[in-house]
């Protein structure tokens, strides 16, 4: 990597260096953690602060380590902490040595109340619903959880097709926080040039609920400078499982501005600011455009942080602004 072509703006300072797939939660009483992955792919680690800012200096700790062979062993990918019925899970994409695509999601349950402190234990890969042949049979990650309405929903990316194959973005109801109730749904496809670049992607699902509406933004497109993000619409009183309901929208809404430094700006999440009503993007970028090697592998996917602002359609506006924090 030639850091003389690393483009500093007042637009792209990071919150957390060297974190792709940035996920902040904000807990019950107020205060935020932190997971995204970490540049080795070797390990599961928690942030806490008592401000999203907070978290860019906040002691990090790792919470588990992967296996040294066999499933969990490699690549440990994307991880989120939710908090469902009362207990703390974490849900991550993890492959093995040997078989380094052979990516599936996990879940780990925390046996206490602090997730910073309290033990760890492995419940195993999320389990399809009874009948379901299809969920987690190829290279399946980047799950997050939707709760909507008293329900809890799993949506998904996973790969089909023989070859250089098609990565797409599913949804099914849970039956529990390791199990899903029902056959998985298409929700997107790579449909547009801009979701095709290089490889045809689309991952990284988050969601945002405004206005009576629930937006999902996902990411699309090879993990370089064409890495941008797409977007998702539905009514929250629609059946969220009804593909037909979801509108999907004709252009990315977040995309690499080179004049600000931003490149391959993708796999957010959303959270609340400390007001409990203004919502932010966290979202990971690199400041620079040209990637030696395998970008997969190219540690400078930082995470950054937008505050979000909405239009007259009560849609969200992704736009980069000058550093937050």
């Amino acid at each position: 990597m030639n850091r003389k072509k690393i483009c500093i703006t007042e637009y792209n300072q990071p919150l957390i260096e060297c974190r792709a797939d940035p996920y902040v939660f904000r807990a019950q009483d107020g205060t935020y953690y932190f997971m995204g992955s970490v540049p080795e792919y070797d390990r599961l680690a928690i942030r806490h602060a008592d401000t999203i800012a907070g978290l860019k200096d906040a002691e990090e700790k790792t919470v588990w380590t992967k296996h040294e062979s066999g499933p969990m062993s490699l690549h440990i990918w994307a991880p989120e902490l939710h908090y469902l019925d009362g207990r703390w899970f974490i849900y991550y994409a993890a492959s093995e040595v040997g078989n380094k695509w052979k990516l599936r999601p996990y879940v780990l349950e925390c046996t206490g109340d602090d997730p910073m402190n309290d033990p760890w234990e492995e419940r195993g890969m999320i389990q399809p619903a009874d009948g379901d042949k299809f969920s987690f049979r190829d290279f399946s990650l980047d799950a997050t959880i939707l709760e909507h309405k008293g329900e809890k929903y799993f949506v998904w990316a996973e790969k089909v097709n023989k070859g250089k194959k098609i990565s797409n973005l599913y949804i099914a109801r849970m039956e529990s926080p390791y199990k899903l109730a029902t056959a998985q749904v298409l929700l997107t496809t790579p449909d547009y040039d801009w979701e095709r670049v290089n490889f045809w992607v689309n991952e990284g699902p988050a969601f945002l609920k405004h206005g009576g509406k629930i937006f999902m933004t996902y990411s699309a497109s090879s993990t370089g400078a064409c890495y941008c993000m797409g977007m998702l619409s539905i009514d929250e009183d629609a059946d969220l499982l009804d593909p037909h309901a979801w509108k999907k929208e004709r252009y990315p809404v977040l995309s690499t501005d080179p004049e600000k430094g931003i490149f391959g700006p993708g796999h957010n999440s959303f959270v609340k600011g400390e007001d409990g009503v203004t919502d932010y993007c966290v979202y990971h970028a690199r400041q620079y455009e040209k990637i030696t090697g395998n970008s997969l592998y190219d540690i400078n996917r930082h995470a950054m942080v937008m505050k979000l602002t909405y239009d007259k359609k009560g849609f969200p506006v992704f736009d980069y602004k000058p550093n937050l924090f």
